[in-house]
């Protein structure tokens, strides 16, 4: 009888303690993730000045080596409640919260989110947008340059939003948020977000339909429909699309009457991996800028990036191709051109 209760103690201490490390492990499910990189870019004009015939985010120089940003996220998550902080560093961490003050140091992330039940989770803070195809991230996109589109699209929203499931693989999102870019706007107008996203039951088609609008400021109104669609037709073959319109109206005079200005932008994404450690991405993309609001009339811009892949470090060369309907592109100090093309060398480490 003695062995058997010790048996019976034993069996329950054991118990005890696993139910503890299980519930310990639960509640401190905290990971750790971040990433690097660099890259070198060499304009064929050899521009003379900034922004070195590069009219798109991040890669604003030539024939110079150029830290990236370095990235460190931290989410945890507690039962129903989970945490995420995502910290840059670094000139492309700058760009990217232009909106703060001048520093090289940036919250790109942070937010909290709460899940009351499975079919909807609500989300408090300042997270990257919806919105467009390409991510900040540069390990998480296969071109390290980036589209015209997210470069004058939405970077992010500081607000609080609802994500809704709708059975299957369809869900709806919808928010309210400060102006676009905005993590601090006292008494500023507020912005509407919404997304609607399904795909096939194999995951191999997804699709997404995306909205921004709302006031500014006083002066400005803009209004963004976006569309993002991924295919994988095989394991070494998928492609991608995003378009997207943009409607604007100023108030340059502050007479209260307001212009309006629109532009339009179409992207595809042809994907190819003939072994696992090495990729192609061919990117076309063609903005419309007919009433010049971006200063460009209209784009063409192919890319072609190849993606070498070492573990977690991918090393991508890429060549790019920029023709523009107005002459942009200076070849040296005063005379320009309506084309340019470019070589970048660049590298990405994520952990």
């Amino acid at each position: 009888m003695k062995k058997l209760s010790l048996c019976i103690l034993a069996a329950t201490i054991s118990q005890v303690i696993f139910s503890q490390d299980t519930d310990s492990t639960k509640k401190k499910a905290l990971v750790i993730s971040g990433s690097v990189d660099g890259y070198y870019r060499y304009d064929f004009n050899n521009p003379k000045g900034y922004p070195y015939n590069s009219f798109t985010s991040f890669t604003r120089s030539s024939n110079s080596f150029e830290l990236g940003m370095a990235s460190l996220r931290a989410d945890h998550s507690f039962g129903k409640v989970s945490a995420t902080i995502d910290l840059g560093f670094g000139t492309r961490a700058e760009e990217f919260a232009y909106n703060d003050a001048g520093t090289r140091f940036a919250l790109k992330q942070l937010f909290v989110t709460y899940a009351p039940s499975s079919v909807i989770k609500f989300t408090f803070g300042t997270w990257a947008t919806h919105v467009g195809y390409e991510m900040l991230d540069p390990y998480l996109n296969r071109n390290y340059s980036m589209s015209y589109m997210f470069t004058n699209g939405p970077f992010s929203h500081t607000g609080l939003k609802a994500d809704v499931s709708l059975g299957g693989k369809s869900t709806f999102m919808i928010g309210i948020s400060n102006p676009t870019d905005y993590r601090s706007a006292p008494a500023m107008p507020k912005s509407a977000i919404a997304q609607f996203s399904t795909g096939s039951k194999d995951d191999k088609l997804k699709a997404y339909l995306n909205f921004v609008g709302g006031k500014q400021n006083d002066f400005k109104k803009v209004v963004q429909g976006d569309v993002v669609a991924t295919y994988a037709v095989s394991k070494q073959f998928s492609l991608g699309i995003n378009g997207t319109l943009q409607s604007v109206k100023l108030d340059l005079d502050s007479s209260g009457n307001f212009t309006s200005s629109k532009w339009a932008g179409a992207a595809l994404y042809l994907n190819y991996d003939p072994k696992s450690w090495v990729g192609l991405t061919l990117r076309g993309e063609y903005i419309s800028d007919k009433d010049e609001y971006l200063g460009l009339k209209n784009v063409f811009a192919p890319t072609l990036s190849a993606n070498f892949k070492i573990d977690n470090l991918t090393i991508i060369p890429e060549f790019r191709f920029d023709n523009a309907g107005n002459s942009v592109f200076y070849k040296n100090t005063t005379e320009t051109s309506k084309s340019t093309g470019s070589f970048i060398l660049a590298a990405t480490y994520h952990f």
